[in-house]
């Protein structure tokens, strides 16, 4: 079974735990066999900006060395057989221009959609 994933909600525990929890279950599914595609829209678009970092950040004496790098856990997807989709729109909404962006990423249109969703038996909303 085909099996989209729509992250909208972006930088979900991602201090907490160093990456997405839904990004990483996508990389886990695909290495257990399973056909998974990613749609990132909304917030969720600015993981495909290929600049994006978080520096470390500190509580009292606690400090997280090792922040989230989610471009790069988006950007080894392609390589895996993974098909990941910006939804075009949301990038001009935040300003985010096509150079900015990572390389093997598919680009729709929000008109695009509806046959996007058809050619999948699962959607999940993330």
């Amino acid at each position: 079974m085909k099996t989209l994933n729509i992250i909208e909600t972006a930088y979900r525990a991602t201090l907490e735990e160093q990456d997405d929890p839904v990004v990483w279950i996508i990389h886990a599914m695909k290495g257990a066999g399973a056909e998974q595609s990613v749609l990132l829209r909304a917030n969720a678009v600015n993981y495909a900006v290929k600049t994006q970092g978080a520096p470390p950040l500190a509580f009292g004496t606690r400090a997280q060395k090792h922040g989230p790098r989610l471009a790069d856990a988006i950007g080894a997807l392609p390589g895996k057989g993974v098909p990941v989709y910006l939804l075009s729109d949301d990038l001009a909404d935040r300003g985010v221009e096509i150079g900015e962006i990572l390389p093997n990423l598919l680009l729709i249109g929000r008109a695009e959609l509806p046959q996007l969703l058809d050619r999948y038996d699962r959607v999940w909303h993330w």
